[in-house]
């Protein structure tokens, strides 16, 4: 297991927990973070800036520290 900010380009993973607040859980998991639900990391942001990631045909960008909430396994 680890964390969606530990990927690289191009790996992916599946989603296993969101370990967040209420209000930060309940945006995600609008957003289409659900368990169980397919994730992988298109690109990073240069100086730790923002990861553009994928689920589904969904595209979204998220900040480094949202995404070590997001516990995976990796496929």
């Amino acid at each position: 297991m680890t964390v969606l900010s530990n990927l690289m380009p191009g790996q992916y993973g599946t989603i296993q927990a969101i370990h967040a607040e209420q209000a930060l859980y309940q945006r995600l998991n609008a957003l289409g973070f659900r368990i169980g639900k397919k994730i992988a990391l298109i690109r990073r942001a240069s100086f730790n800036g923002p990861l553009h990631v994928r689920i589904g045909a969904t595209d979204i960008i998220l900040r480094e520290i949202e995404a070590q909430r997001i516990q995976l396994n990796l496929v």
